[in-house]
């Protein structure tokens, strides 16, 4: 059976409805923090998908939002899911709930105020300087001040909420895992699943399947322009202003290399304009099931890109029936003309590399509030797999979790 009509096929399954909820987790925070977590755990109702992105960009709405730190992982007894098909024969994945019948979302957000210490720092020097007057060269004060002014580092809101003290069997460094068969659901491994997080770059699978549905010509070359720079985070480019490009190799630079401009590019020149791709980012991922997701943008650099390991395993399985995004995510390597000259750009995934796992679509993801993200589609102990990681602290620290959940899968 060819792999497009068999992932077809895959993608049509309505699975990952979990059985039976994740118990409360055994390791005890500070007192201040469980303090916080009861009254969080408290709160009742659900989180709506149009608040989960502005809350990624809200503290205010993080001390509000569900904590998840009281979910414990759970490896042990391979949880069947439950697969439904909707009277009309299209499928669409159910909602995933607890024994106490309600969905479980958390919205929280990175606290972005981060100067405090500084400015402590700050006062303490000119408290110094009052004391014992010192006389700085203009380049030492200049830096001085910039290191007083520097905010401190902002922690991933999966770490914030507590999702990395949740203990594992296999002491992952991901706050979240999902291990899933897709042929049948079965979820091999899960560790915080329900934890609404930001995706990052994960966030341009789902911008490779809207453009593909959208049926533009692949061969129609696009301009790279000053509008595509990233002025959120000022991240780099080797992608020039003025670089043209086919909008297939902008595709496989966004899912190969997770390059920002080729996705921005992308997305701005959808039909009808960035505007039309963010609408119809979201109606893809209300067709296929996803139900605790919202897309803001087609990079991943927004953290209001938000989504749990349950909707992007229904995601990965429902984009792996797309040739093209299975060809370009697994490549290794792409050269390129820009507007600089010729440019060699290569996968960001040392996965992709290794024929043990014979990868058949894989992305990887990073923003701060996010962490390193991964998902993937590959072969495990003879079957294929779908596995998701969010919120791994440390760069290669999700190809090692990769790893670990490997060997535990072939025992």
């Amino acid at each position: 059976m060819r792999k497009g009509v068999r992932w077809s096929i895959v993608a049509t399954c309505v699975w990952i409805a979990l059985v039976q909820p994740i118990e409360p987790a055994a390791a005890a925070p500070s007192a201040g923090s469980s303090s916080r977590h009861a009254k969080a755990n408290k709160a009742k109702g659900v989180a709506t998908a149009k608040q989960a992105a502005p809350a990624a960009r809200s503290a205010a709405v993080a001390a509000k939002a569900p904590a998840m730190a009281g979910r414990q992982s759970s490896a042990g007894g391979r949880q069947p899911v439950l697969a439904s098909r909707s009277a009309s024969g299209k499928s669409s994945a159910a909602v995933v709930r607890s024994a106490a019948g309600g969905r479980k979302v958390v919205a929280a957000a990175a606290n972005r105020q981060g100067g405090r210490g500084a400015a402590a720092a700050a006062r303490a020097a000119a408290s110094a300087s009052r004391s014992r007057p010192v006389a700085l060269l203009p380049a030492t004060q200049r830096a001085a001040e910039v290191a007083a002014a520097m905010p401190m580092a902002v922690p991933s809101i999966g770490e914030a909420i507590g999702l990395h003290r949740v203990a594992d069997p296999l002491a992952l460094r991901s706050a979240v895992a999902l291990v899933v068969d897709p042929s049948n659901g079965e979820v091999l491994f899960q560790k915080n699943i329900h934890a609404v997080l930001p995706i990052a770059s994960i966030t341009k699978v789902m911008t490779a399947m809207v453009v593909l549905d959208s049926g533009q010509r692949l061969d129609e070359v696009l301009t790279i322009e000053e509008v595509d720079k990233d002025t959120e985070r000022y991240s780099s480019s080797r992608l020039p202003i003025g670089s043209q490009l086919t909008r297939a190799e902008l595709l496989q630079l966004a899912l190969m290399s997770s390059e920002n401009r080729a996705a921005s590019a992308l997305a701005r020149n959808y039909p009808g304009g960035f505007d039309a791709y963010v609408e119809a980012a979201n109606r893809k991922a209300r067709q296929i099931g996803m139900r605790d997701s919202v897309f803001t943008d087609g990079t991943g650099l927004s953290s209001g890109n938000v989504s749990t390991a349950r909707d992007l395993a229904v995601m990965v399985a429902t984009a792996a029936g797309y040739p093209r995004i299975r060809e370009y995510s697994t490549a290794q390597e792409l050269r390129v003309r820009t507007a600089t000259g010729h440019r060699v750009f290569r996968t960001t995934n040392g996965l992709v590399a290794n024929e043990h796992w014979n990868l058949s679509l894989q992305k990887t993801g990073y923003i701060s509030e996010a962490g390193n993200c991964l998902v993937l589609a590959g072969h495990v102990d003879g079957r294929q797999m779908i596995m998701v990681l969010l919120d791994s602290q440390g760069r290669y620290s999700r190809l090692g979790d990769a790893q670990r959940l490997r060997r535990f899968i072939e025992g």
